[in-house]
């Protein structure tokens, strides 16, 4: 399988000289094409801070990252901006849509600033929005939407560009659990549509969803379990049973 994501041997510091915080220590792994993966650690243990080094939101201290074969440690200015827009996609708890944008005008303004033709988006949010249940709110500003609807509409602008990978940041954070199993339930669907997802989140049943789940702790790769053949329900068994092994750590988790 083609790998989308490789993490090289990064690390990162915050702080000065004097006074320096390791958030990141000496962490590799890849992501195939396809595959929905999941970080999950406690709060202060790295893994947002690795999201935002994927997303090219922070810079590593040292490392390579590479996405797509690109290594994209070593892209700067209009260079990043390109890649931020043309190959990642984004999914954050909360949505952030634009108010005043219908969710049509959220989900196209992704391909209009790519120059994309009209009738071409038209074409790729009728095929999404139905893959997607969205289809019956398109016309309808934010504030009309339910949070899961909001969480589609996002999903659905994080996939239209068709990026290499799409990065979810507590995405059913700020969701009901019946929105969230439904939230979920798409992931895997975009997943099977050959959607690349790495998602960040606490939540145990959230995590459930994924085919791969990375345990972060002080920094570095605690554990790493896959779901392989394992029914949803017994893979949520296996990250409990880590979790327990984790102690207080996750307790956030539950």
């Amino acid at each position: 399988m083609e790998n989308i994501l490789k993490v090289d041997k990064i690390e990162k510091y915050y702080g000065s000289r004097s006074s320096l915080t390791k958030a990141i220590d000496n962490l590799s792994f890849e992501v195939e094409k396809g595959e929905f993966l999941c970080l999950m650690g406690a709060s202060g243990s790295g893994k947002t801070t690795l999201l935002n080094c994927i997303g090219a939101i922070d810079k590593v201290t040292s490392g390579q990252i590479y996405v797509g074969g690109l290594d994209i440690t070593k892209l700067k200015g209009n260079e990043l901006n390109k890649f931020r827009r043309e190959e990642l996609g984004f999914i954050f708890q909360d949505f952030n849509l634009l108010d005043t944008l219908t969710a049509y005008e959220n989900i196209a303004l992704a391909l209009a600033i790519q120059n994309e033709n009209v009738s071409v988006i038209e074409q790729k949010i009728k095929r999404v929005s139905e893959e997607l249940d969205i289809k019956d709110i398109l016309n309808k500003y934010p504030y009309q939407m339910s949070g899961g609807q909001k969480q589609r509409v996002a999903s659905a602008r994080a996939i239209i560009t068709e990026p290499k990978l799409v990065l979810a940041d507590e995405p059913t954070g700020a969701l009901d659990s019946k929105s969230s199993k439904m939230l979920l339930e798409k992931f895997n669907y975009l997943e099977s549509l050959g959607a690349t997802i790495l998602m960040v989140t606490h939540d145990a049943f959230t995590a459930s969803y994924a085919r791969r789940v990375i345990f972060i702790k002080d920094g570095k790769i605690f554990k790493e379990i896959h779901k392989g053949d394992y029914s949803r329900k017994e893979f949520f068994d296996k990250i409990i049973d880590v979790v327990t092994l984790l102690g207080g750590d996750l307790n956030d988790a539950l």
